[in-house]
């Protein structure tokens, strides 16, 4: 069918002309709303200009079309193929595009705002400061598409394939790139604040002087990625795989990366105020030095050696350990959780709640701490809910004058004005824990709180020190497997009453060694 007949008929009221022959047709700047031209062809013809706004294209060819500055919003282009087409300034407001090829296709500045484009194809294409807000991009090939400046907020990338993809200086606020292929991408000074970058796969990508601010990257992979001066503060990197990163002059500040893997990695002049130390993998970790100013301003600079970063960063995090000698009930739990949830009111070192193991004996409860100076305020405050919480607490500051002590005769081997700051923190966190009354009578109403208990603490270096083991601990169960009586034998007389040992604090030596290894004093 040639143009001249299609427009005649379109102009009498006929809209229905799918899977009509028009290769070549020039329909340039035609008025052609509502048309279904479901499974036409429609390769190389001249749809420039025209209007095609709520158009049924479904399955049609537009190999090498020309629809520059087109109106296709809201039309219907599933699985329709646009290779090569120029679609340039073309308004897609609002299209379902969705399993669609438009490989190389030129969409420089054109308008796909809520557009759908899942599992489209669009490798290669040209998407220059294109409009792309609240777009749906899931599972589409985007490889080696150029995004350049364009605006992708709010858009979705879940699952989609974006290797080799182009988004330097893009704008991708909030969007989401759930799971997606971002291998050897350009992110250059994109921004990517409060983005979801759950478990993308960003090897060796691009993102020298991005801006991820809030973004999450949790899982990422990011092995040999070039971070260099991005800004990446309050991001979520935990289990994130960083090996041979470059972070140099990354600004950190209020990021949480426990857990992250930075083997390898580059961190020299990284922004590390309020960054967790612990929890991190840093073999062959290259940081001349570091920024721990609150404002990332170079006021507080930190060098480090070789050896210094071994003690800076590291791969244990800071724990309490509570083992209760009996597994946890219900009632129980339920009042556990009523008692640390007082206590965290009053307590400073209490913010977050324990993780709570139960076995079939034993229940083991885990406060894992920010630093390792916070270690014996928290222990000092975990076991006030059970019975062992006197004796324990007084273990605890025992251990704390002692090394007062032991450091001002110099028998702790330790520099006396790094010692006596550790010391200083400690018997001022302790001193700012609120001993609530009411507490030891209401653990009292259970069995579980009466039971013996062991309160160890296991600094960043993974050293273990015991503050407390209470002689009857494991006991309960030590002749279970015991051979049965032979009913034939004499019976044996029976043994006095044995008095179990009471606990000893560890030497003075072995808890200023333990205390020797915190290196979180910034």
């Amino acid at each position: 069918m040639k143009a001249e007949e299609l427009l005649k008929r379109y102009g009498a009221g006929e809209r229905n002309f799918g899977g009509m022959d028009l290769r070549e047709a020039n329909l340039s700047r035609a008025n052609l709303s509502h048309i279904d031209l479901s499974g036409a062809d429609l390769s190389v013809a001249n749809l420039s200009g025209a209007n095609l706004s709520g158009a049924d294209l479904r399955g049609a060819r537009l190999n090498v079309a020309k629809l520059s500055g087109a109106n296709l919003s809201g039309a219907n282009l599933s699985g329709c193929i646009l290779n090569v087409a120029n679609l340039v300034r073309a308004d897609l407001t609002g299209a379902n595009l969705s399993q669609a090829a438009l490989i190389r296709a030129e969409l420089m500045r054109a308008d796909l705002k809520q557009a759908t484009l899942d599992s489209a194809d669009l490798g290669g294409a040209q998407l220059q400061e294109a409009q792309l807000h609240q777009a749906n991009f899931s599972r589409a090939n985007l490889s080696e598409v150029n995004f350049h400046r364009a605006t992708l907020a709010d858009a979705v990338f879940d699952q989609a394939n974006l290797r080799g993809a182009d988004l330097n200086r893009a704008n991708a606020t909030r969007a989401n790139f759930r799971n997606a292929e971002l291998r050897l991408a350009n992110l250059s000074e994109i921004l990517l604040t409060s983005a979801d970058l759950h478990g993308a796969n960003l090897r060796w990508a691009n993102l020298t002087g991005a801006r991820l601010r809030g973004a999450d990257l949790t899982e990422a992979k990011l092995s040999g990625a070039a971070i260099v001066g991005a800004d990446l503060r309050n991001v979520n990197l935990t289990h994130a795989s960083l090996i041979h990163a470059d972070l140099s002059r990354a600004n950190l500040i209020g990021t949480d990366w426990i857990g992250a893997e930075l083997t390898g990695a580059t961190l020299t002049g990284a922004k590390l105020h309020g960054v967790s130390r612990y929890g991190l993998k840093v073999e062959d970790l290259t940081c001349e030095w570091v920024d721990l100013s609150p404002q990332g301003d170079n006021s507080q600079i930190h060098y480090l050696s070789q050896e210094d970063c071994r003690q800076f960063f590291n791969e244990t995090l800071p724990t309490v350990q509570i083992t209760v000698d009996a597994p946890l009930d219900p009632d129980a739990a339920v009042s556990l959780a009523v008692i640390y949830r007082q206590i965290a009111r009053r307590s400073p070192v209490m913010a977050h709640p324990p993780s709570i193991q139960v076995g079939p004996r034993r229940t083991v409860i885990l406060f894992q701490v920010a630093s390792n100076v916070q270690l014996f305020a928290t222990a000092y405050s975990a076991i006030l809910p059970f019975e062992d919480a006197a004796v324990t607490q007084t273990n605890l500051l025992e251990m704390v004058r002692s090394l007062q002590d032991g450091s001002a005769e110099g028998s702790t081997r330790t520099p006396p004005e790094t010692f006596s700051e550790v010391l200083h923190q400690l018997a001022a966190q302790i001193d700012g824990v609120t001993i609530l009354d009411n507490l030891p009578r209401l653990a009292q109403r259970g069995a579980f709180f009466q039971t013996p208990t062991q309160t160890m603490l296991i600094n960043s270096s993974n050293q273990r020190l015991t503050v407390y083991h209470h002689p009857a601990f494991g006991k309960r169960f030590m002749h279970e497997a015991d051979a049965p009586p032979d009913p034939m034998a004499p019976p044996l007389p029976t043994p006095p009453p044995q008095k179990a040992a009471p606990f000893l604090l560890p030497p003075l030596s072995v808890t200023a060694d333990f205390v020797r290894h915190f290196h979180d004093l910034s």
